[in-house]
Parts: structure tokens; C-alpha cells; sequence
């Protein structure tokens, strides 16, 4: 998830959703997130109920393992981005491919209607993008910062979208970046509330959604990994453009790689499911 988190547009949380533990990491956050509402409500009782429900021995080893690939491989794929552009992107390009594909199967019961809803929200989500990086907002107030956290948040943990996308959207990017450099502490205080109001009420929303229509929720979802395989198109026309270019001299490369991206989702999946078969063996004895 977190070299997920690295790539420009693919999410945590479409490796999340592949492997199997998307609706397990939505609870547990769900639940930290009630936990610390009754915390600022002085409501002691509740909050040791929904703190003990929280899964922190999932939790907590995924957390490190997210930030131990973002300090690990950070530099790595910063590197291979400039020097491998494209077949770094059909990499990613065939890891989306994939895990729409497989994302599709963990609909309980596919209709028409389904399929409706993932075309729908993909085709939606492809023209957005088409639009590019909005203009950078200048001199952004403190309410600015607040809203960029909670929409960058609500982005990364659904898949197909990342944050840094949503920031680049809506002009924030370089704001939140200038004042990460800057250490403008005031105005990244204000964009991590933004992220944590984002993350509780959006955790809420989600995980009922998912408990009442899951099938629904989950063909919206395939969608937004659909429409974002904009992003990681091999061939921009331009540098940091987001029209589509022709495929070049380099196809049989960029093929290669995303042959290999769709076989490492598919194998990551297949193993999931193994571990998952023996475990519910293993509860039946």
C-alpha cells in the first residue's frame, strides 16, 4: 500500500481492496474514529469500547508497513520515474488493469446495474482528469488548507485515486508543498485537522455504505480504477499533460511491463485468497 501510495495515480486502497483487507482496514479506522470523538466528548465509556474494537494488531503492523515503503522506496521510484518513464507507467498501467479486474469478482452478486454504475463513475472520473492540473491557488486561506486535507484524505483511501491528485485538482499541491517546505507549521496543523475531520466523517459514511450496499459501493470503486488508468497512460502528449499521446518506438517494453504489473496483482490476489481459504479452514476446525 505504501509504494501504492508512491505511484501517481494508483491508491493504498486499491491494494487494499485486491488483497482483501479494505473492508477490515475501513472498520478499524471507523472505530478510531468514534473512539476519538467520545474522547473529546469526555465520554470515557465509549471511548475504551470503540478504542478495544479498533484491530490494532492489523492495524498497527500495516501503518509500519506503509511508512517503511515510503522511506524505502521513495528515492527508487523517483529515480526510475525519471530515467524508465514509460515502462514504469505500463507497469502501473497493467497493475490497474488488473485489479479492476479482480475487484470486479468481489462483487456478491453482479447485475447490469453494476456495470452501469463502474462505467458510469469511470467515464466520469477519465473526463475529469482530462482536465489536468487546476490553476495553483495563491495566498490560500487557513479554510483552503482545512478543506484540500479532508477531500486529499477521503482520496487516499479509496482506490484508484490518490491525494496528491486531488491536491493537484483543485490547485492545492504546490500550496501544501510550499508550506511543508517552509515549515508554515500553522497552515499544515490546519490541513492535518482537515485530514482527521476528513477521515472520520468520510470512515462513517464509507463503512455503512459498504454494510448496506457493498455490491453498489464496490462498482463505483472498480469505476474510479477504471477512469484513473488516465493518469498512468503510457504515452502523454507532453510533459505533465493530461491528452492522450500515440504509443511510440518503446510498446514492446511498455507491454512487457504491463504484462508483468497485471501478473503481480494476480499473483498477490491468488495468494490472498489462499491465506484467506486456510484461515477459514482453520476457524471451521
Amino acid at each position: 500500500m505504501g509504494a501504492a501510495d508512491l505511484v501517481p495515480g494508483v491508491s493504498g486502497g486499491t491494494i487494499a481492496l485486491v488483497i482483501g483487507i479494505y473492508e477490515r482496514l475501513i472498520a478499524s479506522v471507523r472505530e478510531g474514529s468514534l473512539a476519538l470523538g467520545s474522547l473529546i466528548r469526555a465520554d470515557s465509556g465509549k471511548f475504551k469500547g470503540h478504542f478495544r474494537a479498533v484491530e490494532w494488531s492489523f492495524l498497527l503492523p500495516l501503518l509500519g508497513g506503509i511508512l517503511t515503503a515510503v522511506i524505502s522506496l521513495a528515492r527508487l521510484l523517483e529515480h526510475q520515474l525519471e530515467t524508465n518513464a514509460e515502462v514504469m507507467a505500463g507497469v502501473f498501467f497493467g497493475l490497474v488493469v488488473g485489479s479492476v479486474l479482480i475487484a470486479w469478482r468481489l462483487i456478491r452478486s453482479p447485475e447490469p446495474k453494476h456495470f452501469a454504475i463502474g462505467l458510469a463513475v469511470g467515464i466520469t472520473l477519465f473526463v475529469l482528469l482530462g482536465f489536468g492540473e487546476g490553476s495553483i491557488v495563491s495566498d490560500p486561506t487557513l479554510l483552503a488548507f482545512l478543506g484540500a486535507g479532508a477531500l486529499a484524505i477521503c482520496a487516499m483511501i479509496l482506490p484508484g485515486i490518490s491525494g496528491s491528485l486531488i491536491l493537484l485538482l483543485i490547485g492545492m499541491y504546490a500550496p501544501v508543498l510550499a508550506a511543508v517546505n517552509d515549515r508554515d507549521y500553522l497552515s499544515l496543523g490546519i490541513f492535518i485537522l482537515g485530514a482527521t475531520l476528513g477521515l472520520a466523517l468520510f470512515s462513517q459514511i464509507l463503512h455503512w455504505s459498504l454494510q448496506h450496499h457493498h455490491d453498489v459501493v464496490l462498482a463505483a470503486l472498480v469505476g474510479l480504477m477504471a477512469g484513473s488508468l488516465r493518469v498512468v497512460w503510457p504515452w502523454p502528449d507532453g510533459v505533465d499533460s493530461p491528452a492522450l499521446g500515440k504509443p511510440d518506438v518503446a510498446v514492446f517494453g511498455v507491454v512487457v511491463a504491463g504484462i508483468v504489473g497485471f501478473g503481480f496483482v494476480y499473483l498477490v490476489a491468488r495468494l490472498a485468497t489462499s491465506r484467506e481459504k486456510v484461515s477459514e479452514q482453520q476457524q471451521t476446525v
